[in-house]
């Protein structure tokens, strides 16, 4: 690794005696972490004027491009006027607004053809596991029954609700003590064969009547960029539905055309019961949604009669809702979802054209959520060398992140602005660093 500079290294120092100690990895050897200062469409400037290609679109966020000019503008200009409102007491006309703009990119679409068509009903959030706190509440309240089936591999935050939903030790095993554990994991399926055996289980688990909702990340995102087969998403809407179970979807990494439709729910045409929204919502300020329709939503939660039940001091945040609106109109604006397609297509082309030869390595993607994983190895191995990749890729000027229990996958969730020549230099760098150990 590379030394850093006495500016960086100040401020890693800085975070090393005032922030709690599990938050920020720092290399001692220096060259990990950089220091961002700037960043625009696709382009990171750390502090030491350093520029840099992101190819994690700041955890899947920046899907319009990091600072897009509209998002920015909307986000000053609330500023401006409301900078906070009064979030469940008196609100601002944006709420209102943003609102019905979920409703009508989500049930209302999609049951506009229904005898009797949907319409959405949202909570408005600061953050993913609150969306999903707030989905595992409603889905509690509407069906009077506690469990929650779930996936293993699954990554639905940290909070003490989302917990019991999270698959992954790491962050379940030191608070064991402290929950209450209604969460069922069941087997990720990824192939067909998989799929029948994985439905099996959950109808197994569903006959024991105690079970109000099965939560699912259409396509997993920190837990591997894995994908169910096609099929299995309509299959399992068809099983929730006979054991009058609510079918909640997790699409806060894979929505808003993500994986080249606005909901990866639509390559199925699959209507959840619950959606629960983020990342990418924005562009960048926190924000998140758990969109329901609005049966559900209203056989959950009774009308406020001055005292929500569930309710945050920044609910519906004037700015968030400025920004998530001109977020949602650039993305319409730049057709995202075709443009998605395309360039993904195009990466997972690369891809297979890069690692296709390689022994021990697969190729998967969805979008512009794609991946190549290590295998041919010991899993712990096969991590460690792609974190020597990412970090070697670092300091040639990329910004990579590993994903998967062990690391051991490289993936690609850039913005949707990046170009065709930045992902072939991309996908060229780690090629070249992976082919040298």
């Amino acid at each position: 690794m590379h030394p850093d500079s006495p500016k960086t290294r100040e401020i890693l120092d800085t975070l090393k005696k005032f922030e709690s100690p599990d938050v920020t990895y720092i290399d001692d050897a220096g060259g990990w972490p950089i220091i961002w200062q700037e960043a625009h469409g696709c382009e990171i400037t750390d502090v030491d004027g350093k520029k840099y290609l992101d190819l994690t679109g700041a955890f899947g966020v920046a899907v319009t491009g990091h600072a897009n000019p509209a998002v920015v503008r909307a986000g000053q200009q609330q500023m401006q006027t409301l900078m906070h409102a009064m979030g469940d007491v008196h609100p601002h006309a944006l709420k209102s607004e943003l609102c019905r703009k979920l409703s009508q990119l989500t049930f209302e679409k999609w049951t506009s053809t229904w005898t009797d068509p949907l319409h959405g009903r949202t909570t408005l959030c600061n953050s993913g596991f609150e969306a999903v706190e707030t989905a595992l509440k409603t889905a509690a309240l509407a069906t009077g029954k506690s469990g929650i089936i779930s996936f293993e591999g699954g990554y639905h935050g940290l909070g003490y609700g989302a917990l019991n939903v999270t698959h992954r030790s790491h962050f379940r095993q030191p608070f064991l003590s402290q929950l209450r554990e209604f969460g069922h994991f069941v087997p990720f399926p990824t192939r067909h064969d998989d799929a029948t055996d994985c439905l099996n289980r959950i109808e197994s688990i569903l006959e024991s009547g105690t079970v109000g909702a099965v939560l699912l990340e259409p396509a997993q995102a920190r837990g591997g960029l894995r994908f169910p087969p096609h099929g299995f998403l309509s299959d399992l809407r068809e099983l929730t539905r006979n054991y009058q179970t609510l079918l909640i979807l997790d699409e806060i990494y894979t929505g808003f055309c993500r994986t080249g439709t606005w909901f990866a729910c639509e390559h199925e045409g699959v209507v959840p019961d619950l959606i629960c929204l983020g990342k990418g919502l924005t562009g960048g300020f926190p924000m998140a949604a758990c969109t329901g329709a609005h049966t559900y939503m209203e056989a959950a939660w009774r009308p406020s009669r001055g005292e929500a039940v569930h309710t945050s001091t920044f609910l519906g945040h004037p700015v968030g809702c400025a920004m998530a609106l001109a977020q949602i109109g650039e993305l319409e604006g730049m057709d995202a979802c075709r443009v998605v397609r395309e360039k993904g297509g195009r990466l997972v082309e690369l891809l297979r054209c890069g690692f296709g030869g390689v022994e021990g390595c697969s190729v998967r993607g969805m979008g512009l959520m794609c991946g190549v994983e290590i295998g041919g190895m010991a899993l712990e191995v096969a991590g460690q060398r792609v974190f020597r990749a990412v970090r070697e890729a670092l300091s040639k000027g990329y910004i990579f992140l590993p994903c998967g229990e062990f690391g051991n996958i490289v993936s690609w969730t850039p913005p949707y602005v990046i170009s065709d020549g930045e992902l072939e230099r991309s996908v060229g760098v780690i090629v070249e660093l992976l082919a040298s150990g």
